[in-house]
């Protein structure tokens, strides 16, 4: 007698005498039924995505200082114009799953945080690091990848400027009492080109570039991506509310 067939003997026995039928039945679960998505293909997304930049046109975007969003699209692609302003979404979200691709610039110009840099803000007010960090030093929790200030990526799976690079977020947001007291912060995981570099870590509040900014109880917020004077590009962005 193996092994295996030795514990499910045991198994087996140890229900019987505690009076239970071992009907594998009483564990399978029919309800609900996950709904049906139609996974992306290359640069399609899922089919319950809200497509945020398709290459076309940034109608799903707006100036954070007000009026329509004045990053230059072309061939598919939207970069950041300097002077143009941070842009947001003109919707507002909770949790979710972001991707979005993005690229610095393929001619290197100045260093640390002068290199490339931009940033992806959950609820206007979280940042996930955008920044060129191949072969560039700066200190490690505003490399990119890093939740800005706070948390310092696994590992730098940077490629080299002008590259195209991807991140798959999973945004979870902070939840409030009715008193504003945080129930549970927001908790963020990171892909970056595929490698896992944030796993599951909890902010201790938003984004600051000095000090420390408590929670301030809020509910649905835009996604905002930052001008940081770089000509950074984005493409193929999109969504999904969890």
């Amino acid at each position: 007698m193996n092994r295996l067939t030795f514990v499910l003997l045991g198994f087996v026995a140890l229900q019987a005498a505690r009076g239970q039928d071992w009907d594998p039945k009483q564990t399978e679960k029919w309800h609900p039924v996950p709904a049906i998505v139609t996974p992306g293909e290359g640069t399609h997304a899922p089919s319950d995505a809200i497509v945020l930049f398709d290459g076309s046109d940034l109608s799903e975007w707006e100036r954070v200082r007000g009026g329509a969003a004045r990053w230059a699209v072309e061939n598919g692609v939207v970069t950041v114009a300097a002077g143009g302003g941070d842009i947001r979404t003109q919707r507002s979200f909770g949790n979710v799953q972001l991707h979005i691709e993005w690229r610095t610039p393929p001619n290197i110009e100045g260093e640390g945080q002068d290199r490339g840099n931009s940033g992806v803000y959950f609820q206007e007010l979280y940042e996930v690091q955008i920044l060129d960090s191949f072969q560039n030093v700066t200190y490690s929790n505003g490399q990119a990848g890093s939740i800005y200030k706070q948390h310092i990526p696994l590992v730098n799976a940077s490629r080299g400027p002008g590259e195209w690079q991807s991140y798959d977020i999973i945004y979870e947001a902070p939840v409030f009492a009715d008193d504003g007291d945080v129930v549970r912060p927001a908790i963020v995981t990171v892909l970056h080109n595929g490698v896992l570099i944030i796993n599951r870590k909890e902010l201790t509040g938003p984004t600051a570039y000095i000090g420390h900014i408590d929670y301030t109880p809020h509910g649905r917020r835009p996604l905002m991506l930052q001008e940081h004077g770089n000509p950074v590009s984005y493409r193929n962005i999109w969504i999904r509310e969890l």
